[in-house]
Parts: structure tokens; C-alpha cells; sequence
């Protein structure tokens, strides 16, 4: 997914992702959020989620680490936080070629209730998307269209993928190693 830079507008570290997606929707931000896991911050890991918004409501989410786009990339941005977050403004206009690669699409509510766990929220942003919206995606975020991940939870696709958890071992494993030669055990 390629979009133009924007106008950084905020940067932060935050614990939960539902923090962000309620500021931007209150703020009816149009532009676009880059969220880099701890993981990502302090293990090196690899890759960092990008969501497109407009007037506040989530359009498109794209993992670069996985390179998958849509509810799939949601399931890999779904891992502990703190996350930091810049946020970016941007022209409606600058969003649109971008916005209609379909295969990135999520439905409104979803990042809310996947990312963030709260359905209220969820609720919000689908009240505040725009009909044709909705009715793209289906009525809700639970008709969203079967990818192969739209009745998941996030959780439940993380765990799906034994590849990062795997990665996830490996890793713990090095570090326990490291602790102790620096304790001398």
C-alpha cells in the first residue's frame, strides 16, 4: 500500500489501540495512523499496521510486516501493546486511489471491537460511516466479507498462526538465554 506522506499531527505511546481509534474518531480525522507493536519497538520485530481513516472512520488496514491487508492484518496487528502511534493527517482526496483496493477494506466497527475490544465503540464508528459504507460491507462488521478470518477474534487468529507464535518462542528463548549470561546462571 502506498499513500503520500501527511501532516503528522500526533505521536504517542499508548497501552490500548481502542485510545487511538476513539481520539481519531472524535477528532473526525482524515488521514492515516501507523501503529508499531512493542514487539516491533523492542524485540525488532518486523513490520508496522497502517489504517486509513476518513471523517474518523476506519477504510483500510494493511500489515507491512505480513504484507496482508484487510481483517487478516487486523489478526497481526492483535498482539500485546504499547504501541506507538503517529497519527497523519491528509486530504479526502489524496486517500482515494488508495481506498479502492478493496482487498484492504475493513468494515468500520471492526478495528474496534478486534483491536480495541469494545463493542460500544465499534458501535460509534458504524453510526458515523457513511450508508454506502455500510451497506458495501454488509450491515454490520459480522457480515463482513469471508476472507477466511471474518469470524475470528483476533485472538483466535493469532493463535491460528503458529508461525508467529513460533517466532514468538524462539525469541523468549533467546532473551531468557541473555538474561542468563548476564546473571551468570
Amino acid at each position: 500500500m502506498k499513500l503520500p506522506h501527511g501532516r503528522l499531527d500526533k505521536s504517542r505511546v499508548v497501552t490500548d489501540p481502542r485510545d487511538t481509534l476513539a481520539d481519531v474518531l472524535d477528532r473526525e480525522l482524515t488521514g492515516y495512523a501507523v501503529f508499531e507493536s512493542q514487539e516491533t519497538l523492542l524485540l525488532d520485530g518486523e513490520g508496522r499496521g497502517v489504517m486509513t481513516f476518513t471523517d474518523g472512520v476506519p477504510v483500510l488496514v494493511y500489515h507491512t510486516g505480513t504484507d496482508r491487508g484487510g481483517p487478516p492484518a487486523l489478526a497481526d496487528l492483535a498482539v500485546p501493546g504499547p504501541y506507538h502511534v503517529s497519527l497523519y493527517t491528509l486530504d479526502a482526496a489524496d486517500l482515494e486511489s488508495a481506498h479502492e483496493a478493496a482487498d484492504l477494506r475493513v468494515p468500520p466497527g471492526m478495528p474496534a471491537e478486534r483491536l480495541g475490544g469494545d463493542p460500544a465503540l465499534a458501535d460509534s464508528t458504524r453510526r458515523a460511516a457513511p450508508d454506502e459504507r455500510l451497506s458495501a460491507m454488509g450491515d454490520g462488521d459480522a457480515t463482513a466479507p469471508d476472507d477466511g478470518t471474518a469470524d475470528q477474534s483476533a485472538v483466535e487468529a493469532f493463535l491460528d498462526d503458529a508461525e508467529k507464535i513460533e517466532a514468538i518462542k524462539q525469541q523468549a528463548r533467546s532473551e531468557a538465554r541473555e538474561r542468563a549470561q548476564e546473571w551468570d546462571f
